[in-house]
Formats: C-alpha cells, structure tokens, sequence
C-alpha cells in the first residue's frame, strides 16, 4: 500500500487515542485496556499478512472485521451483567471520545486522494461525520461543565449516530463484495489494509459503543 508515512502514523495515533478515552471511561478497567489492547493486536498481525485484502471468498474475510466487535456490543446491551457494565461508564469521557472521529475523516480523505477509498466515503461526498468530531469537545464542556440541559445532549447522540450509520452504510455498499452497489470505479478497499483495519474493527464500534452507552445512562436518568 503506497502513501505518506503520516497517513498512517496519524491513524495509528487515533486509534491510541480512542483507546485512551474508552480507557478513561471505563474509569481506568485494567481488564477493559487489555482485552481491547489484545483486539487490536490480533487484528493488526492478520491485517499486515494481507489476510482482509483477498476478497472473493465465501463468507467474506472482512466479516471477522466487523461482526465480532458488533455482536458483544448486542451481548452487553441485552444481559444484566452487560448493562451493569454499561452504566459503570463515564458520560463526559464517552462523549469527549467522539473527537477522533476528526482525525478519521481527515485519513479517510488521504485514503481517497490515493484512490483507497471512494469520495462518497469523504466530507467532499456523503460523509458528514467530522461534524460530530468538531462538536463533541463544546458539547461535553457544556453538558459537564455548564449544566447544558440533557434532552439537548440526547438529541446530539442521536443525530450523530445517525452520521455514523450513514457512513458505516455506505462503507459497506461501497466495499467490493457481494453486497456492493456503489463506487465501483474506485471501491472501498483501503480498510482491509494494515493499519486501517482498526476503522471498522474498534474505533467504529467503540463509537457506535459510546453513542449508545450515553442515550441509554440518559434516558434512564
């Protein structure tokens, strides 16, 4: 995979960084820091073999990406145990997590520029994800720090799930596979390379995580 160093020394910072603040939000869990740590590793070994870039097999590869992390986010939001868990979460810090997404889009476009990924998957398409990122820090300062009325802050975790799911769909549609429908003069493959094999298997869950984790300690409250 040929581009700039920083492409991917800029990614690899993002995903420390997601970690540091799911860490922090977990309020410091030792177990949490390793199990995703290990997540990463794993992911990043079978990544850099080229494992995700062979893509005509049945079931395809990139579903070990995606489904696992997807289906213990299902397991804890649907057992006592998980959503115990789940309320043990920091809202400030989940909601300060959503910063990296800035980043992601910035790397997403790089990816683009070196026909990587489609444009629809950009801030000059379809994605309008980096809102989120730009937004979190005045949000989380104002919802903790200046008592900003809650129903506001559940109105922005839904909007922007919304923006992930609009990206996370078309990411899909766009990846050359079965179910493709889109881009398909410049498809989405540059997230079955090493280090961006971590966009879908842990910062996209973790903020899809993070998003849910909120609305749900809200609405409870």
């Amino acid at each position: 995979m040929e581009l700039p160093v920083y492409v991917s020394v800029v990614f690899i910072l993002t995903t420390i960084a997601t970690l540091y603040f799911l860490y922090k939000a977990s309020n410091n869990s030792k177990m949490l820091l390793l199990i995703c740590s290990l997540w990463i590793l794993v992911q990043g070994v079978i990544a850099y073999t080229g494992f995700y870039t062979v893509i005509n097999t049945l079931p395809p590869r990139f579903a070990l990406l995606i489904l696992p992390a997807f289906v213990l986010i299902a397991v804890l939001f649907n057992t006592v145990k998980g959503k115990s868990f789940i309320d043990t979460f920091d809202q400030k810090w989940l909601t300060y997590l959503h910063v990296v997404r800035v980043p992601v889009e910035l790397v997403l476009f790089w990816l683009y520029a070196a026909k990587y990924v489609p444009e629809l998957m950009t801030f000059e398409g379809r994605n309008f994800d980096i809102l989120s990122g730009l937004s979190a820090p005045v949000i989380a300062y104002l919802a903790f720090n200046k008592n900003l009325n809650r129903k506001i802050l559940l109105f922005w975790n839904f909007i922007c799930l919304a923006l992930l799911f609009n990206i996370v769909i078309n990411a899909i549609l766009a990846a050359p596979s079965a179910f493709q429908m889109q881009a398909f003069d410049q498809p989405n493959v540059g997230v079955f390379y090493f280090p961006f094999v971590w966009l879908p298997c842990f910062i996209v869950p973790v903020v899809l995580f993070s998003h849910l984790a909120c609305i749900r300690q809200i609405i409870k409250k």
